[in-house]
């Protein structure tokens, strides 16, 4: 299975490269696309050298940009990906979601993701935030949509040193989440 995993600029980016580490050792391919935010938790060689996959930094380049993104590739990726996921997804990504907002690689792709394919988010970041009245609203707007499947966030003791929820959940649960996502979405024959 083809899976786009989505980072966005959050200290749980290191549990992305656990969450392609895992997706590839089950056989499945993966691409990455990061936010502008993300590369300043974990570099993109990180997620390369876990997938063999080139990382994709910008989109809507014109001719070919430095990391080779074509003004088409978020086309060519969101049509490649059998089903994408975003971890972890920060308030901002959230925010443009909610929003229609499609000004970077990660947005631009999951804009042009086809809606017959499976978007899971699992969000991530400080109790305050996630309890954020707009937050919450951006939350229910996406879930009105019917087009994405949360992978919830955790309580436990956040980087701030705060304890609430927000953190990211566990790769085990979002590896699970992504096979039952699956299951449900396999052919009928």
């Amino acid at each position: 299975m083809n899976i786009l995993v989505g980072v966005c600029g959050g200290i749980a980016a290191y549990k992305a490269a656990d969450l392609c580490s895992q997706l590839v050792k089950k056989g499945h391919r993966v691409r990455v696309v990061m936010t502008r935010g993300a590369p300043h938790f974990v570099g993109p060689i990180t997620f390369e050298a876990l997938t063999d996959h080139p990382v994709m930094l910008q989109a809507l380049a014109t001719g070919h940009s430095p990391d080779g993104a074509s003004a088409i590739e978020h086309i060519s990726w969101a049509k490649w990906a059998d089903l994408a996921i975003v971890a972890p997804l920060t308030a901002s990504t959230l925010g443009k979601l909610a929003c229609g907002i499609a000004d970077d690689a990660l947005t631009t792709v999951l804009m042009a993701l086809p809606v017959s394919k499976p978007c899971l988010l699992a969000p991530a970041m400080n109790t305050a935030m996630w309890d954020a009245p707009v937050v919450q609203r951006n939350l229910r707007w996406l879930a009105e949509l019917e087009r994405y499947t949360f992978v919830e966030p955790v309580s436990k003791r956040l980087a701030c040193g705060d304890i609430g929820v927000g953190g990211l959940a566990e790769v085990s649960d979002m590896v699970d989440a992504i096979e039952s996502t699956v299951a449900g979405h396999a052919p009928q024959p």
